[in-house]
């Protein structure tokens, strides 16, 4: 498992995810720990290392 540091797009807190890098490219929504707000994540992963992140707010 990979562990990744972003900022949540609706309260800005830092906040940590464990990513799993046996799956190359993958889009899923998870909840802000902090504000419970979903987040769409989208992560990258080349020879086991992340390459690309994304975590967007999904309009409600």
């Amino acid at each position: 498992m990979y562990e990744h540091f972003f900022q949540c797009p609706y309260c800005w807190e830092d906040i940590s995810m464990l990513l799993d890098p046996s799956i190359k490219k993958q889009t899923y929504v998870e909840d802000c720990e902090v504000c419970c707000n979903p987040i769409e994540i989208t992560p990258e992963f080349q020879e086991n290392e992340l390459i690309a992140f994304n975590a967007r707010d999904i309009e409600q």
